[in-house]
């Protein structure tokens, strides 16, 4: 069984989901470098965001059927249009590991939240 026909259910109701919801529209845009970074520090920022998203199932859902070739898709990464543990490193592998950063997310200054009434 593979990774789409495992999200099937959440794929058919992610049609009726009121994207605006997501944690990461914030309807400028401003987030977007984040999500399709090649820094490690960027990527764990933006899973960080899709940790406390409550639409991040059905985001990664419709990523892996629209095969969304690469970025971080609810709270995973996709490259080549496939879901990645970690990221690689430019350049040769060092000799003694670094640690995975572990990142919290970001808060938006004040001038960029958007408030609803």
């Amino acid at each position: 069984m593979s990774i789409t026909e495992d999200l099937r259910p959440e794929l058919e109701t992610a049609i009726a989901v009121d994207w605006k919801r997501a944690r990461c529209n914030d309807g400028n845009g401003t987030l977007t470098h984040l999500f399709f970074s090649e820094d490690l520090i960027d990527i764990a920022r933006a899973k960080a965001i899709c940790s406390k998203c409550s639409l991040a199932v059905a985001c990664l859902a419709t990523a892996l059927e629209r095969q969304e070739p690469w970025g971080v898709w609810g709270g995973q990464l996709l490259v080549n249009g496939s879901i990645v543990a970690h990221k690689r490193r430019r350049g040769r592998p060092p000799k003694h590991p670094r640690p995975d950063p572990v990142v919290d997310e970001v808060p938006l200054p004040p001038h960029y939240v958007v408030k609803t009434a």
